[in-house]
């Protein structure tokens, strides 16, 4: 028995679907949305572009903010989304707004559609990457637009963008400059809402809101929702839904999330943090400080001392794109330390973060819950560990209060280890690192002292001595905006105890004169320093002498005390006096500086020379000479007018070339002076030795003679014929060194005058004067000592 074999189609071609009909079915489903049924993303009426980017993403199932406030987004509601870190409310914004835009067949040539606006830079970037994902496959274009990139980049394409993702200042910037319009706008979505509408962003916010069209869809979402009338308003919301998901939960931070407090003195918060980085190695943690050079000191004192952990810092002043950097590296290493001030503590999915820090008490408990909600995201679990000074410990009530769950814990004594030492020695030997560490003292103190709850922050309470050796400083510091205030501060309360005392004297029916003439009791002796210069000033003015009659007042004097000048300047004002507006002066900015010094044109750095005369010595070499240089360094403002400067070189280059010559002209000159001055001291040099020789010859003939005396005294040679008759008359001695020295003075003039003539030939005839000299005295010796030599051997005959 054979069995048939059933056809099988290769191929099934399926029918050609309009895209418009896909629409309208969407559309059409978007009223039988039911919450309590969807629990995957599939469930939804989404296109199928959105469901294969999500699947693409393994994205699934649905959080609970996402499941409830898709739905009504899809059907053109406005939304305010509460719900915890870490729950999904990225996706809750992005879905809608793609699908809105592919419904109404958005493309590039209809321009902006949809408009996002986050508070961050980081969290704009974080929103773009994530709609970069989900929204491969739509046709729509999308625009991040962050202050610290290229403007001109960001013009020439931001009209091509349907989705734009940015920070406020940089959109107004756009709208203001660019003339980026709005007009066909559908949604706007704020991503932490109220960040983005409190003080800080208030004016800008508001400037941007003005611009945009009022017809449109708004989605507002953050864990710490607006709920104020007056914030909604400003948005133009109509009718909008409250979606707060956790808003009858337990607790308002995420349930895998430990916390947890200390109670630690300021002075130790360095020992505390050292010892706990040393003591979590391989672990994740964000560590969160109150201003930005807090954490700049931190990160560079720390990196010198090597815990043996990655380091890394995120702070607004950094550029850009160090900013990105260091945000990426963080989410690829699995055990750093990242210091950070509140710039990272909101929307930033920094991946499976062990610890969040909060080394110095937040401003406020929405600010807590944002700052630990870096951890514990989406199922996951985690630590916070919270550090408050004792003046601080009220913070914990309030966040009892707020449903959030926090425990005492101690620290152990054992594990502490104190770096003083190693940064006493580190800022010792740099002086960048110290200017550091003075800033980051001077910048905690104004960060206490601007907070708005006084109950909690009290900077009176600091012991700031102590806190500026913590942090490695010698001295602390001087914070004078403290100083200013108390100063402040402290005349306030003495007007006021003034105002009292006045009015205590006239219910008692007593005048001021009559208080005067009394003597002092204890009471009335002034204790603080300022109320002694205000008794000193008081007797001050009454120390007025008159010398006149009783009739007429010819001359007064009246004794001022300098240093208490402003003091009377202040009773005068307390009287009613006209001296108020000499009491209150601004302080001189340093723009009013800079205008004073324009005004009189005084010219910086430069400096000016003037002669005994008191006439000012001009440098030819670097003032202009020619009259057309001057006259166009007085007329022309600003520009350079090309013809006239060439025609203004050409004539200073004739100056130069003037100033030039001159120069060789005096080189030659002290040249010559040199020569002269060298030749003369050669020739004195000469003089001298010649008289040095000529005294050393006569010496030794001299020896010779009184030599040839003392060996004559025996024999008689009175015998001896007279030698001139046989040989006829000679020179004596002394006659040939007459002749001798006649020859030489001959020479020497001979020599003198060819000396004149040229120094090459004047060096070469003093040499072979030398050597002839040298010469004659040797062969007038060699003769005297053979002529003694034959008056010896006659003798012995």
């Amino acid at each position: 028995m054979t069995m048939g074999k059933k056809k099988v189609k290769a191929y099934v071609k399926r029918k050609h679907v309009p895209e418009s009909k896909i629409i309208e079915d969407l559309l059409s489903k978007y009223s039988t949305i039911d919450v309590t049924k969807t629990k995957k993303f599939c469930d939804l009426p989404l296109s199928r572009n959105t469901l294969r980017g999500l699947t693409e993403c393994d994205y699934v199932e649905m959080t609970d903010i996402q499941r409830q406030s898709i739905g009504f987004a899809l059907q053109g509601n406005d939304i305010l989304g509460a719900a915890k870190t870490g729950s999904g409310k990225t996706l809750a914004f992005l879905i809608p707004v793609l699908e809105a835009l592919y419904c109404k067949q958005w493309t590039r040539l209809d321009g902006l559609g949809a408009l996002i606006i986050t508070p961050t830079r980081e969290l704009a970037y974080q929103i773009y990457e994530t709609l970069r994902k989900i929204g491969h496959y739509h046709d729509v274009s999308g625009g991040l637009i962050i202050g610290g990139k290229d403007l001109n980049f960001e013009k020439k394409r931001l009209d091509q963008c349907n989705i734009v993702i940015c920070t406020p200042g940089r959109l107004l910037q756009h709208m203001d400059e660019n003339r980026f319009s709005c007009e066909n706008m559908q949604i706007l979505v704020l991503d932490e809402a109220d960040r983005c509408l409190d003080m800080g962003f208030e004016k800008t916010m508001n400037a941007i809101i003005e611009n945009l069209p009022p017809e449109r869809q708004t989605l507002l979402f953050s864990a710490t929702q607006t709920k104020s009338v007056k914030d909604l308003a400003r948005l133009s919301l109509k009718d909008p839904l409250y979606v707060s998901v956790h808003e009858h939960s337990a607790h308002t931070t995420p349930e895998g999330l430990q916390q947890s407090y200390i109670v630690c003195a300021l002075e130790d918060k360095m020992a505390m943090l050292w010892s706990f980085i040393r003591n979590h190695l391989k672990q994740k943690m964000i560590i969160f400080f109150s201003s930005c050079k807090q954490v700049k000191y931190v990160y560079e004192v720390f990196c010198r001392m090597r815990p043996g952990v990655s380091l890394l810092a995120l702070y607004g002043t950094l550029h850009q794109l160090k900013r990105l950097s260091i945000y990426e590296s963080f989410c690829r290493k699995q055990h750093a330390v990242l210091f950070a001030t509140d710039i990272a503590s909101r929307g930033l999915d920094f991946p499976a973060v062990n610890w969040v820090i909060q080394m110095d008490c937040p401003e406020d408990v929405n600010a807590y819950i944002h700052r630990v909600g870096r951890t514990a995201r989406f199922k996951s679990g985690g630590e916070s560990l919270l550090v408050l000074l004792p003046s601080e410990e009220a913070m914990v009530e309030k966040l009892e209060q707020r449903k959030i769950p926090i425990n005492m814990i101690q620290i152990n004594p054992n594990k502490l280890q104190s770096p003083h030492r190693k940064l006493e020695a580190l800022l010792a030997a740099s002086v960048p690192l110290k200017e550091s560490a003075q800033r980051a003292f001077v910048a905690y103190i104004k960060s206490v002292y601007l907070m708005k709850d006084k109950e909690v922050f009290n900077v009176h309470a600091l012991n700031k001595d102590l806190y500026a050796n913590s942090l490695g400083l010698a001295v602390a510091p001087k914070i004078r905006f403290l100083q200013r205030i108390q100063k402040k501060m402290a005349t306030s309360s003495i007007k006021a105890g003034e105002e009292t005392d006045k009015s205590s004297t006239k219910l008692a029916g007593g005048s001021e004169e009559a208080n005067d003439e009394d003597d002092t009791d204890v009471e009335d002796i002034p204790n603080t320093p300022y109320q002694k210069k205000e008794a000193i000033a008081k007797d001050a003015a009454a120390l007025q002498f008159d010398v006149s009659d009783d009739d007429d007042d010819v001359l007064t004097i009246k004794r001022k005390n300098i240093d208490i000048d402003d003091i009377s300047v202040m009773e005068n004002d307390k009287s009613g006096g006209h001296d108020k507006k000499a009491s209150k002066k601004k302080p001189v900015t340093r723009i009013a500086l800079a205008k004073k010094i324009l005004k009189k044109k005084i010219v910086a750095n430069k400096k000016v020379v003037f002669d005994e005369d008191g006439q000012e010595i001009i440098d030819s070499a670097k003032a202009n000479k020619s009259e057309l240089a001057r006259q166009y360094e007085n007329e022309v403002d600003s520009g350079i007018n090309i013809e006239i400067a060439k025609q203004i070189l050409r004539e200073e280059d004739q100056f130069d070339k003037e100033r030039y010559r001159e120069m060789l002209k005096e080189k030659r000159r002290e040249q010559k002076r040199k020569l002269k001055a060298a030749k003369k001291a050669e020739m004195n040099d000469e003089e001298e030795d010649v008289s040095d020789n000529d005294n050393v010859n006569e010496d030794k003939f001299n020896e010779g003679e009184s030599s040839g005396d003392e060996s004559s005294e025996g024999p008689d040679l009175s015998w001896l014929p007279d030698p001139d008759k046989i040989y006829g008359k000679q020179q004596t001695l002394d006659e040939e060194e007459t002749s001798v020295d006649e020859s030489e003075q001959d020479k020497e003039s001979e020599e003198e005058s060819a000396i004149h003539r040229s120094s090459k030939r004047k060096s070469i005839t003093q040499e072979e004067h030398k050597r002839t000299r040298k010469k004659q005295k040797v062969s007038d010796i060699a003769g005297l000592k053979a002529d003694e030599e034959l008056a010896l051997q006659l003798l012995q005959n």
